[in-house]
């Protein structure tokens, strides 16, 4: 067991609750997929499970490789091997891409990342994505179109090689050919590693070429059913109506 959330309600500061007697099991390896419709709380899950202080935890717990996470700050969850991308990830002046994941990993790690053997990985893993390198050197973010912004994650993913990932909604805005090279990495990912993803998404096409063990449905901040990888398709075919 990777993760465990135990009757999770939260909420904003200002009393709103979304979150609610939320219960969810992640084993290491497992890629797990969340789909609900708009409003459900997918987003609110993702940034409580990472500490997002504008959410505040009204009851539950969340156990992250058998420690309390619940009030555990995001740094501290981030460094235990936590991980999120974002639906529209911000720009950050004053600090290139490159310089960006080396300082992650060394935080992550705690110890000095090796410069030729980092450039190394990275040159491999922005070819995987397709991406200009020089966008290595360039500020996070900073005049990137919408797809290279997604491609940004999904190369901090590979490169960080966290233990659990939460992709919120890396395929929104991106076009056919944008989905199939950020599926690719986060393929890529799953061949690399043991860790753990949770999917959030709209979208079946960027889940075609993965492998999904769980699919759960959220509606109103709770999980109203799970099923496998064909849970999937039935949404996609027949919406959320009856679940809802």
């Amino acid at each position: 067991m990777l993760l465990d959330i135990q009757h999770l309600n939260a909420g904003l500061e200002d009393g709103k609750q979304i979150l609610n007697d939320l219960n969810l099991t992640i084993n290491a390896g497992e890629t797990h997929v969340l789909m609900g419709p708009n409003g459900a709380g997918k987003s609110s899950l993702g940034n409580t499970l990472l500490g997002n202080p504008v959410y505040k935890i009204t009851g539950g717990k969340i156990f992250f490789k058998d420690t309390d996470i619940t009030e555990e700050s995001t740094d501290k969850r981030a460094k235990m091997g936590m991980f999120m991308s974002f639906q529209a990830p911000l720009e950050v002046s004053g600090i290139s891409l490159e310089t960006f994941i080396r300082s992650a990993l060394q935080q992550k790690t705690g110890e000095r990342v090796k410069l030729f053997q980092f450039q190394k990985e990275l040159k491999a893993c922005m070819e995987l994505l397709n991406m200009n390198p020089d966008y290595a050197k360039r500020d996070l973010n900073v005049g990137f179109s919408g797809g290279e912004r997604k491609k940004s994650e999904i190369l901090q993913l590979l490169m960080l090689k966290p233990d659990f990932a939460i992709l919120d909604e890396t395929d929104s805005g991106l076009d056919v050919d944008a989905v199939r090279v950020v599926s690719k990495g986060i393929e890529e990912y799953q061949k690399r590693t043991n860790g753990s993803l949770l999917i959030i998404t709209h979208n079946a096409k960027i889940l075609e070429d993965l492998k999904i063990d769980h699919t759960h449905i959220l509606v109103k901040g709770h999980i109203v059913h799970t099923g496998d990888g064909s849970l999937v398709e039935d949404i996609n075919a027949n919406g959320f109506e009856k679940y809802i």
